[in-house]
């Protein structure tokens, strides 16, 4: 049997995208939590598996891979009984790299510009400016929203990762259900997935209130 080890935080947007995706395939992840706040991340142990200190980070039999995109398609590559969640026809494949992209330097970049003052920087307010660059993403998703999923009539992981972002950021930066229609179809196709809520719903949650808890003690600090 495969041991499949998931180097994971599960508020974490790219780590819980990693873990629907497993879901998705049928896998059994054994994870294993690293603290970034209390630096884990750090210690030259974690940092000789992965030199750029980021989770996630997948180690499958002494395999490892880096990186929220890059696990994603290695597991449904291995894994997949079918290529239906990372298609190999070279035109969707395009796409779905396209989709990956834009959730990396747009969606999860514009959630970290939001978080990470917060978090790391002893922030306790949301500037304007920052909102806003956030409802500017908000808006090219609901354009790129043209089918049921990200990419097409079918579920990919290109779903996984946009929704663990969108679903962390929406917390803190409220969306309106009447100015993004297609994001709210399209979230709630993938809340009727049976394996949404343990694998990113709760992390999602665990987000908002997080931010919220940390802003409210940086303001006590100010």
């Amino acid at each position: 049997m495969t041991k499949l080890i998931l180097y994971t935080l599960h508020v974490s947007p790219p780590c819980r995208a990693v873990e629907l995706c497993a879901k998705a395939l049928g896998l059994e992840l054994e994870q294993k939590t690293v603290n970034l706040l209390t630096k884990e991340h750090l210690t030259p142990e974690f940092m000789k598996m992965n030199p750029q200190h980021t989770v996630p980070v997948l180690d499958d039999n002494g395999t490892i891979v880096c990186e929220s995109h890059a696990i994603m398609i290695y597991l449904v590559s291995k894994y997949g009984k079918d290529d239906s969640l990372y298609s190999k026809e070279l035109v969707k494949q395009a796409k779905l790299n396209a989709a990956l992209h834009f959730e990396s330097s747009v969606l999860f970049a514009r959630l970290r510009f939001v978080f990470e003052p917060i978090l790391f920087a002893g922030g306790s307010e949301i500037p304007a400016d920052r909102a806003e660059y956030v409802q500017k993403a908000y808006q090219l998703l609901e354009d790129t929203l043209v089918d049921d999923y990200i990419v097409g009539n079918s579920l990919t992981i290109a779903d996984f990762s946009c929704v663990s972002s969108v679903s962390s950021i929406m917390g803190e930066i409220p969306m309106d259900k009447e100015k993004f229609p297609k994001i709210y179809g399209w979230l709630d196709r993938l809340k009727a997935l049976p394996y949404y809520e343990a694998a990113n719903g709760s992390g999602a949650e665990q987000v908002a209130q997080f931010v919220l808890s940390q802003k409210e003690k940086n303001a006590q600090k100010a």
